[in-house]
């Protein structure tokens, strides 16, 4: 069982690990920790299985609006759902605290991505030409509006 948790500093180096093996940009352990303490706005979650930090979400909560800022899965652990349950839970806080809708950017070329925040609502609105700077591609800017849950909503534990 896969269960959700607030991210705590301690959780840091596992997530810069994930961020690393995920993304050819990865996030600085100064970035993780800023959002964490400095950043009222910011509400970071993971996912552990058998004692291990399997995953993570981060999003701002900014008026009534769920931005998903970073998520990823360790490459071993793909394809289990656990994306999906990190993405349930952080869009059903973001529900609970007022969110009327959330938005994200995603790389072009990431197609299992874009399939999962499709199964939420989530369309693309718009595009972020040459965003990422590792090799200068497009990133889609999807936006769900209005919020809502489905399929994993159930799963995982928020505590």
């Amino acid at each position: 069982m896969t269960a959700i948790r607030v991210m705590v500093l301690d959780d840091i180096p596992q997530v810069m690990e994930i961020d690393r093996l995920s993304f050819p940009l990865p996030w600085s352990e100064n970035s993780f920790r800023k959002e964490l303490t400095d950043n009222a706005h910011a509400y970071f979650f993971v996912a552990e299985a058998q004692g291990a930090v399997v995953g993570f979400v981060g999003y701002w909560y900014i008026v009534d609006e769920c931005h998903i800022s970073t998520l990823a899965v360790h490459p071993t652990q793909r394809r289990q759902g656990i994306g999906d349950v990190l993405l349930a839970a952080v869009l059903r806080h973001a529900l609970a605290l007022g969110a009327v809708q959330a938005t994200l950017e995603v790389r072009e070329s990431n197609v299992a991505a874009q399939t999962l925040y499709r199964k939420y609502g989530f369309e693309v609105v718009g595009r972020r030409r040459r965003y990422y700077r590792n090799n200068d591609e497009d990133a889609l800017l999807m936006t769900a509006q209005p919020v809502r849950l489905q399929g994993a909503e159930s799963q995982g534990v928020l505590e």
